[in-house]
Order: C-alpha cells, then structure tokens, then sequence
C-alpha cells in the first residue's frame, strides 16, 4: 500500500468539498467515494455492496452514514459498517495531511 496525494493542501480538500455531498475520485483505477461531515473527512469504497451502485450519488445523513441513493441501505463512514444485514461492509482508506498535501492510503 501507498500514500498518494488527492489535494495539494487541506485548505483546497475543503474549499472543494461541501459538507455532506459526497464525491467520486479515481485513484489507480479504484473508485473512491470521499465525503466531509461535521469537518473530518472520510473515504470509503464507491460500490455499495448490496447492489453495486455508485454511494457519492448519494448523501451523507446526521449520523455520520453514506446512503445509497438506489435503496437507501446506509453505512457508517467511519468504519464502513453496513446498518443493514442485507449489505457487507465497504473497505475504508485511511486519510492524512500535512504541509505537502492530502494523501489517501491505497
């Protein structure tokens, strides 16, 4: 695994971000759905397990949760927990910065 950088800075990764609209990035042909919520960011897998749809057309609800815009199965962003018995658990990526950037772990 590798650290590759997704912002030139944490002030661009939140200039660009809006807080609960989640955005799809590629990175090395992994589709990656980012979100900001309650200002931490977070990063998850972009195919919900349950039926494959893309989870940064969805929304992020009060709880911290990336809703599936298909079916509305929910999983937590923190740890990417399915809320649902029907889904798995979607892989998360751990996320850093410091003064040369913001960087995902892939």
């Amino acid at each position: 695994m590798e650290w590759l950088k997704i912002f030139p800075s944490e002030e661009v990764a939140r200039a660009t971000m809006k807080e609960d609209k989640p955005r799809l990035l590629i990175v090395n042909n992994k589709r990656i759905c980012l979100a900001l919520h309650q200002g931490g960011f977070f990063a998850v897998q972009d195919t919900c397990t349950h039926n494959g749809e893309s989870l940064s057309k969805g929304k992020v609800n009060y709880l911290g949760e990336i809703v599936c815009p298909w079916h509305n199965y929910r999983f937590a962003l923190s740890s990417g927990e399915a809320q649902d018995s029907t889904c798995r658990d979607l892989t998360t990526y751990a996320l850093k910065w410091d003064t040369s950037g913001v960087f995902i772990r892939i």
